[in-house]
């Protein structure tokens, strides 16, 4: 079995714990991820998701339980350091994680608060801003940017870090198509290249594209497994509310017109499909 980079071990976590706002949000949480994973954390609105991505970095805290990162227990502050540059987070809005005005400036912040040694400074940022496609924009300022854009500045900003693992809180959200289409192949990328990734998604079509599907309901973990084996078990993804990408719905119909059809979740495997359902229907006549 590869090394355990994240470690979760009965994670419960309750916002405002002994007043009358009390929510509990995770409710006993038991997780790892593996250095070179690809894990989507998928989830109706109040599932925990998003609570449990701050708690891999120790942006929270948990309020019974145990996180560690590559065996560093969270709840250690002497470890926070250690941690936060192991894990990198990019959030929903990008405006959140603009620190500098100027584009090349704010990749480089981070790292150079580690105070990252020049040159290995100036090669992380150019690196970081290549991988995203915002060299042409270095000397642009960040508010002058679109949505799009924005967030792949703040991508680059957490890559500049060079973290272990990338976790993404719901980054492509507030992106429009192309936008969120741009980050996704930004991240497929990185992960053929070896980097963890744990994205925190509502869309069923981006969790489609990891090599892991966790569905959360309810603060705990309902279904977890590859993405064929979750998206298979139609009752209880509309049991937590969620649904199946959109492929897999237009698989589904075509297997009612046609039984054996596979049940496929990207566009590349449903042409694939469709090709090997035309030959075999032309070796049958």
């Amino acid at each position: 079995m590869p090394d355990v980079l994240i470690r979760v071990e009965g994670l419960h976590f309750t916002y405002n714990p002994g007043s009358e706002r009390e929510v509990p949000a995770l409710r006993g949480i038991d997780l790892e991820i593996h250095p070179g994973e690809y894990a989507a954390i998928v989830g109706a609105n109040g599932s925990g998701k998003s609570t449990l991505a701050r708690h891999l970095n120790a942006l929270l805290l948990p309020t019974a339980g145990r996180v560690w990162v590559k065996g560093m227990d969270t709840r250690d502050h002497r470890h926070l350091r250690a941690i936060r540059q192991t894990v990198a987070m990019v959030f929903q809005n990008p405006e959140n994680q603009i620190v500098a005005t100027v584009v090349e400036e704010d990749v480089a912040f981070g790292p150079e608060n580690l105070g990252v040694p020049e040159a290995e400074l100036r090669a992380r940022v150019e690196w970081a801003m290549e991988v995203t496609g915002i060299t042409p924009l270095r000397a642009r300022s960040p508010y002058h940017l679109s949505g799009g854009q924005k967030q792949r500045l703040a991508l680059a900003g957490a890559l500049a870090m060079r973290p272990e693992l990338l976790v993404l809180d719901e980054a492509t959200t507030m992106l429009d198509p192309a936008g969120r289409r741009a980050v996704r192949e930004i991240v497929g990328r990185l992960h053929q290249q070896g980097m963890t990734v744990v994205a925190i998604t509502q869309s069923m079509e981006e969790a489609a594209e990891a090599s892991r599907v966790i569905a959360l309901g309810g603060g705990k973990v309902a279904l977890d497994g590859p993405p064929a084996q979750v998206f298979a078990d139609e009752d209880a993804l509309y049991g937590l509310g969620l649904d199946l990408p959109p492929v897999a719905r237009l698989s589904r119909k075509l297997q009612a017109r046609s039984p054996g059809f596979p049940l496929v979740l990207t566009p590349a495997a449903m042409v694939a499909a469709l090709k090997q359902q035309a030959l075999a229907r032309g070796g049958a006549r």
